[in-house]
């Protein structure tokens, strides 16, 4: 009973000095410049909670302060069935009514017409919730958890309670209510009212659905054109992408650092880099393509421009995402379950059709599921090699940037799109439920596993080889780019885009950053640097409560992480955007709304990668520790964290990774302080500065590589302890997985 009042009253605390220390409204300078000191606390703008109330009028937060106090009047209840109820009813009231009252008050006054028919007409309205208010909702969130922990929810273990109502919390501020913002416009006219007409004619458009090109017509309609691209990218990139690790697991392939590097290269370029390389080999005027003419005769053709060049730029970009995600599936199959079928005299073949393969069932839906997401919400590659052949995530650019300015076709095309996901989502779901890939379960194995059949090791090395050739020729491209002059004109050798980019002089004694990229190019790692982190941490404790809590809506809860990355980046900055540049929470033109777009765009790929290396992990582990009497912090931070180190490794990389290269969304969203590097790119390649941009992204890929290192070094690698005999001696694994016992 202590560690819990101990727990409350630190909570209670931050939640009282939310109300009587810091300022309650949104700081212009930013909170973290501390420059509100200075009028800290009788100025209207950086007054405190209880100064708002009693100074200046905004008598409705005194609700919020009282609601704070019935809290910590339930500290001192001695039953505990009483005191949690109490605790929860005023968490969960505090939150909603923190809540409501943003969204109803804004700068003038009301917001809605049924508040001043009700209530009256306000003197004053108020700014975008501030420091103290953010951390009065969460004090809120906190004290309902505590509650509902005291009442025996989740058997008690308030971690556990406290991290799904948090993350509960997070998603519906970051997922449903921006993209709420952005459906509800399906149904607005220009002025805000409610005008259904749009949403009728757009989702009865004959280019969304049309069926031409299977009746022979010229094509068909945007919708088909993005879901069979989305299947034949999926497919495509999955395959190789088991194939990687196959010939990175189970082969003696003597370039297997050198295929680890290049399976990475892609994932970390910008898109239209590799569009643009594409381009430059396979277009009218390209490499390949004018030297197949002067050979052969062979009129120059435009068909990389369009389904198939997209096709081609998703699978080279995608398939790094499945190679991340199969590895740790496959490192983890049990050598001991091989050993058992060919003990049982099946072949190499068999044993890996009907032991190995299946095994790797998880790693194989998600890497399929992530791959088809992706290349529906892909825009950089459609852009740039889509021609007139457009996909949902250009139209719905288009229609609302382009002369269209059509919110509402917008908002139907990302219904649509989202249909679609969610569809792949259930039938993944159904493809993988009522079975066990548990592989992981503690006892000691030979560690060696067997030789891929010979017909299957020709075929994936037949895949990887040709296909690591494409790739260098690729970056071959990329790498010359930035040293000629003007690419097809003038191809004279010149260091003059990189010294333009990141040049560096001695001014007074001081080094001086003059190259007209480095700004962005800071801020760009610095937001990334920050995002990473936070982006594995709470994909990978979402994955963990996913897989091994059973709560009430948690297949709600998993869908609606899947939303944040099924909707394309062009929808997610608008919404974003419609969401935030208003009360009650004023995000726009700040680092913060870059920050918290990555993290909950990017975190589906670290609780996909979670779940599938945590459905190798059996329970046993868990139980094993909690019976010891660790409790579910320490059973996390001690057995389950050292065993999904490839999870780990693979949501760092990828989330620090899309930070830097992603452009969809970040285009809407960042500002003359807050510049991102692809921002920066698209700019200067609208400026016809190619050599420039290439030179820019070639510096992005080299510092890319160093930090992807630098994190596989920081977070190591998984250490499964196999039995080896060798000599008569034996080591098994222990419990604690960081030592081994010589039997």
């Amino acid at each position: 009973m202590d560690h819990r009042n101990r727990r409350l009253d630190i909570v209670l605390g931050i939640g009282i000095a939310a109300f009587l220390l810091v300022p309650w409204y949104r700081i212009e300078g930013g909170f973290l410049g501390f420059g509100w000191f200075s009028g800290f606390p009788s100025e209207a703008p950086v007054a405190p909670g209880i100064i708002q109330i009693l100074g200046y009028g905004r008598w409705w937060l005194a609700f919020a302060g009282l609601i704070m106090a019935s809290a910590v009047a339930a500290r001192f209840i001695r039953d505990p069935m009483r005191r949690g109820t109490l605790l929860a009813t005023a968490g969960a009231a505090g939150v909603l009514f923190l809540t409501l009252q943003g969204l109803a008050i804004g700068f003038s006054g009301w917001s809605w017409m049924i508040s001043e028919t009700l209530f009256g007409a306000l003197a004053d309205g108020q700014p975008s919730m501030g420091a103290g208010a953010v951390l009065s909702a969460f004090v809120f969130v906190l004290i309902f958890s505590f509650g509902l922990a005291e009442r025996g929810v989740m058997k008690g273990d308030a971690f556990v309670v406290s991290s799904i109502a948090i993350l509960v919390f997070l998603v519906a501020i970051f997922v449903f209510y921006p993209v709420g913002s952005m459906l509800v416009g399906a149904f607005q006219d220009f002025d805000g009212s409610f005008n259904p007409d749009g949403f009728t004619r757009n989702i009865q458009d004959n280019s969304i659905w049309s069926l031409g090109c299977v009746a022979g017509g010229e094509r068909c309609g945007v919708a088909w054109r993005t879901l069979w691209l989305a299947l034949m990218t999926a497919g495509g990139s999955t395959i190789m992408g088991l194939a990687f690790a196959l010939v990175a697991t189970r082969t003696r392939f003597p370039f297997k650092k050198g295929l680890r590097l290049l399976t990475v290269l892609p994932i970390i370029t910008p898109p239209f880099v590799i569009g643009l390389a594409l381009t430059l080999l396979f277009g009218r005027a390209g490499v390949i393509t004018e030297s197949l003419s002067n050979l052969f005769g062979i009129e120059p053709g435009r068909w990389l421009y369009g389904l198939t060049g997209i096709w081609i730029a998703q699978v080279l970009s995608f398939t790094p995402i499945s190679f991340l995600v199969l590895i740790g599936v496959v490192e983890g199959v049990s050598p001991s379950m091989e050993e058992a079928s060919q003990t049982l005299r099946a072949d190499r073949w068999r044993t890996f059709w009907r032991v190995s393969l299946p095994l790797m069932k998880p790693g194989i839906a998600n890497a399929f599921l992530i791959g088809f997401i992706e290349s529906m919400a892909d825009f950089g590659n459609p852009l740039v090699l889509g021609g007139s052949h457009g996909v949902l995530s250009t139209e719905i650019f288009f229609a609302v940037v382009g002369s269209q300015n059509d919110p509402s076709r917008a908002a139907v095309l990302a219904i649509i799109l989202l249909c679609f996901t969610l569809t792949a989502f259930l039938a993944q779901r159904y493809w993988l439920s009522g079975k066990n890939f548990a592989t992981v379960t503690g006892k000691g194995d030979s560690g060696s596993h067997i030789a891929l059949p010979r017909s299957i090791s020709i075929a994936v090395h037949a895949m990887v080889i040709p296909w690591m050739i494409f790739t260098i020729v690729i970056y071959g491209m990329i790498l010359v780019g930035g040293f000629v002059k003007t690419w097809g004109l003038d191809n004279s050798l010149t260091l003059d885009h990189y010294a333009r980019a990141f040049s560096v002089e001695i001014r007074d004694g001081a080094l001086a950053w003059t190259g007209v990229a480095w700004n962005s190019f800071w801020t760009t790692i610095e937001i990334a640097l920050i995002s990473a982190p936070l982006t594995a941490a709470v994909g990978l404790l979402t994955a963990y409560l996913i897989v091994r809590q059973k709560f009430a809506g948690r297949n709600v809860f998993e869908f609606a992480l899947m939303m944040s990355f099924a909707i394309p980046g062009t929808v997610i900055g608008i919404s974003y955007i419609m969401a935030f540049n208003l009360p009650p929470l004023e995000m726009t033109g700040t680092a913060l709304i870059l920050i918290a777009c990555f993290v909950f765009r990017n975190m589906p790929v670290g609780v996909r990668g979670g779940v599938a290396a945590m459905s190798q992990l059996d329970k046993s582990l868990d139980e094993a520790s909690l019976t010891l009497r660790a409790n579910s912090f320490r059973t996390i931070r001690k057995v389950i964290l050292p065993l999904l180190r490839p999870a780990i490794t693979a949501a760092l990389v990828y989330s620090f990774v899309r930070a830097i290269t992603s452009i969809s969304a970040v285009i809407f969203l960042v500002s003359a302080e807050y510049n991102m590097a692809t921002s920066y790119i698209v700019g200067l390649v609208e400026n016809g500065e190619y050599g420039v941009a290439i030179a820019y992204s070639s510096m992005l890929i080299v510092v890319m590589i160093v930090v992807i290192a630098g994190f596989q070094l920081l977070v190591g690698e998984r250490r499964l302890r196999r039995e080896n005999r060798v000599a008569g001696v034996t080591t098994a694994p222990s419990l604690s997985l960081g030592q081994e016992k010589t039997v």
